[in-house]
């Protein structure tokens, strides 16, 4: 799976569980997760989308590394095997 396709199906899978993943672009600021993942009653979580053989850059590490000092929530999905522990958390959210 490219990482086109999986940044889309996450896209799919937060609509479907109530949520919004916003595209984040933060001009000035590389390295930014992709997306924030924004599900109702729940704190928003910054998401990093990466290929199976993808692999975080030096910058990316200190957005996130960044992020997480700020006590934010960073996951990184990389591959279908990280998309799929995706799928049941938000599987789960749709449940409440």
């Amino acid at each position: 799976m490219t990482e086109r396709e999986i940044e889309k199906r996450i896209v799919e899978l937060t609509k479907e569980a109530g949520g919004i993943a916003y595209k984040f672009v933060s001009p000035g600021n590389t390295g930014v997760p992709d997306r924030i993942v924004i599900l109702p009653g729940q704190r928003p979580v910054f998401v990093e989308v990466k290929a199976q053989a993808g692999r975080l850059t030096a910058v990316q590490r200190r957005q996130i590394e960044r992020l997480e000092k700020l006590d934010q929530p960073v996951m990184v999905i990389q591959g279908e095997k990280d998309l799929a522990v995706f799928e049941k958390q938000m599987r789960s959210a749709e449940g409440r």
